[in-house]
């Protein structure tokens, strides 16, 4: 195997990796997002509303992007 052929497979593969991370970022996020849901829900419920409220508990902040530009995905440069 050539030297630029094992680069350009290296190349496809650290590209896999990375949309792979973004992938499991995604899931993870929306997992939160749904758990965080839940959770919101089951403290608005009689009796969980009475005791909540006694414990200092309140609803949770869903996950959301704060930073501009943050939903887009980093520009990575792999010809050096």
């Amino acid at each position: 195997m050539t030297a630029p052929l094992r680069g350009l497979l290296a190349i496809a593969e650290m590209q896999d990796q990375l949309e792979g991370t973004e992938n499991r970022i995604a899931v993870a996020r929306q997992d939160y997002n749904e758990a965080v849901n839940r959770y919101n829900a089951y403290i608005r419920r009689f009796p969980q509303v009475l005791t909540a409220k006694l414990l200092g508990k309140g609803p949770r902040e869903y996950f959301e992007l704060q930073t501009p530009g943050a939903a887009q995905a980093p520009k990575v440069d792999f010809s050096k």
